[in-house]
């Protein structure tokens, strides 16, 4: 099936295939029935995760991230899912992980994505196979207004890995904000935050909410039809955090492919599932256009950035994502030794 065409403002810079692109794009496309050669190590692959069980090898995957459906009546382009009870999406999401668990190294994360209605599920079905560490709260700076309740603009990633010998590499995923109130010590410098001519900045550490994330829209070259998309930065969070170059990343709920865009911009290694042939082509398309574009919007200089920020960090040039190869990531220093 394929998706709806919709009528565009001529600014709208969200990403459509032709029916050339589909065409050409279709002829590179793994069916599911096709086995997995075990050393080609980027891979979109089109069907259900289920049928790739068997097919990718076993404990060579060092970060899952799981976005499935959450729980709620949603279409993904004629693909409908359906609400269950919450007994039932338990046992649903328990199974996935469990199918899904032989692939992960022993020194694997994973990240569960869902919303507040999804999380005590999530964290039901963790605990049966993965040690939970942290639930991280992004904020979603849309959503739609409520009359008589609260209105939802926050989702969850559930941060868990599949022992205690784990990764995280915290210099790779400072925050860099602007300074309000900034303390200087008793000679007269700047107390844990850096004095420029691009204003009072400090690298801080990252903590398990988020504010700085931005959904894609309209005017985002990144952003495409799927209701569902997470943003290039927040995966970038993610993999930098829990994998380092070269590591194998795995979704089994790509989506339009945010995860293997982003894994192919920092130098790892992907595997990415989705039953939607449409989403599979999409994803496709958005790795050739990356090939020429290779940053990742509120990424930069080697650290995250606040909202708001884009013209604090164009006046310092913008930087791609080249400085990001194996060996080559900046080593951020500690939050009171900003000095970059």
């Amino acid at each position: 099936m394929a998706i709806h065409k919709k009528a565009r403002a001529p600014r709208n810079r969200t990403l459509t295939l032709t029916s050339e692109d589909q065409e050409r794009l279709r002829q590179t496309l793994y069916a599911h029935k096709e086995k997995v050669d075990s050393h080609e190590k980027n891979l979109i692959l089109c069907g259900d995760y289920r049928d790739y069980l068997l097919k990718i090898c076993p404990s060579s995957i060092d970060l899952l991230f799981l976005d499935p459906p959450y729980n709620l009546n949603k279409t993904f382009n004629g693909n409908k899912f359906s609400k269950m009870n919450t007994k039932d999406y338990t046992e649903w999401l328990a199974k996935i992980l469990g199918n899904l668990k032989p692939l992960l190294s022993p020194t694997a994360s994973i990240y569960i994505c869902g919303d507040w209605h999804t999380s005590h599920s999530i964290y039901e079905a963790a605990t049966q196979h993965f040690i939970v560490r942290n639930r991280i709260t992004w904020e979603r700076e849309k959503g739609r207004g409520a009359k008589a309740n609260w209105k939802n603009s926050s989702e969850d990633i559930w941060f868990c890995t599949n022992s205690d010998d784990y990764q995280f590499n915290v210099d790779s995923v400072k925050l860099r904000r602007r300074v309000v109130a900034p303390y200087r010590d008793d000679n007269g410098e700047p107390k844990d935050w850096d004095a420029s001519d691009l204003g009072n900045l400090r690298d801080t550490h990252p903590s398990n909410l988020w504010t700085d994330i931005t959904i894609p829209f309209w005017s985002m070259p990144e952003n495409t039809d799927h209701p569902t998309q997470k943003s290039e930065k927040l995966l970038a969070k993610l993999i930098l955090a829990s994998s380092k170059p070269g590591d194998q990343v795995l979704d089994p709920f790509l989506g339009s492919g945010t995860t293997a865009i982003v894994a192919d911009k920092l130098a790892r290694k992907f595997y990415g599932i989705e039953v939607n042939e449409e989403y599979c082509l999409l994803a496709l398309r958005r790795l050739e256009l990356s090939k020429a574009e290779p940053s990742i919007q509120g990424y930069d200089d080697g650290v995250f950035w606040e909202r708001n920020t884009l013209s604090i960090q164009t006046k310092r040039g913008r930087s791609t994502t080249k400085n990001q190869q194996p060996g080559l990531l900046k080593k951020k220093t500690p939050d009171a030794q900003v000095g970059w």
